[in-house]
């Protein structure tokens, strides 16, 4: 199984090991990285010899959140193609969400705007206590919408709005409060924090494991089609407003938007 945007690797354990592999630009959820996400989610994520899936992100951060360049897109197109596009990111969550084996998130660096929605949809994620976060989206005219489920099942709204407008930019500490992480460590004792959520998976039925975290899923925030409907909506509206179209580009260029002070 090899993708354009993933490197993926499995252990003689049944762990699989998927690291976003855009470096360059910083893990950034391009339309590629997108679909291979969705397929790995929906191949990986549903094989029975795997026993855990482990999700980092190559270089120096976890994910940066949306490419910027795809979104210019997406502000460009017509209102049928941005539903389109919408549609993909909200499926591309739902795929990670819903599959019935273990998500471990290991974080390192930055996760930001959709990288926090990535954090969001695994069943525990973990990370260095040199790590940042942050809902980054209003920064530039945006939303942070089709993420906005995972978030705010995974946060709670009262957490959730602490953070969800402002944009503010937080360490580990504050994701630990928030519910984003479980924990955070030193960079060298996250490896071995990371093994430590792998192992009991491992002295665990893989089809009970399955059908114990539909159960939570289902017992908990419900996350239904209407829901992503809601945020798929929201993400195309927010791409056709002027706001969206001037901070992006603002940040293209390199020059602050005419909200920053």
């Amino acid at each position: 199984m090899t993708y354009q945007t993933l490197d993926i690797h499995q252990d003689d354990r049944g762990v699989a090991y998927v690291t976003l592999n855009l470096p360059d630009t910083r893990n950034a959820l391009s339309a590629q990285m997108i679909a291979d996400l969705t397929d790995m989610a929906q191949t990986l994520g549903h094989q029975d010899d795997i026993r855990a899936i482990v999700l980092s992100g190559a270089g120096k951060v976890f994910c940066a959140g949306g490419d910027l360049n795809w979104m210019k897109v997406q502000i460009e197109a017509n209102r049928a193609d941005r539903i389109t596009e919408a549609t993909k990111l909200a499926m591309m969550l739902n795929a990670l969400n819903i599959m019935p084996t273990p998500l471990i998130g290991k974080i390192h660096g930055a996760a930001m705007g959709g990288g926090v929605g990535l954090a969001c949809v695994c069943d525990i994620a973990l990370a260095a206590d040199t790590s940042k976060f942050g809902l980054t989206e209003t920064r530039l005219g945006l939303i942070p919408a089709t993420i906005s489920p995972y978030v705010l099942a995974r946060m709670g709204e009262g957490m959730a709005r602490r953070v969800f407008m402002s944009a503010r930019v937080f360490e580990a500490p504050m994701a630990e409060t928030l519910g984003i992480i479980a924990k955070a460590v030193p960079a060298d004792q996250l490896d071995a924090l990371i093994e430590d959520e792998i192992t009991p998976y491992l002295n665990a039925a893989p089809k009970a494991v399955g059908a114990a975290k539909a159960l939570s899923r289902s017992l908990g925030p419900e996350i239904t089609k209407a829901t992503l409907e809601r945020s798929i909506i929201a993400l195309a509206d927010t791409w056709e407003g002027e706001e969206a179209k001037h901070g992006i580009e603002s940040f293209l260029n390199k020059v602050p938007p005419r909200w920053a002070q």
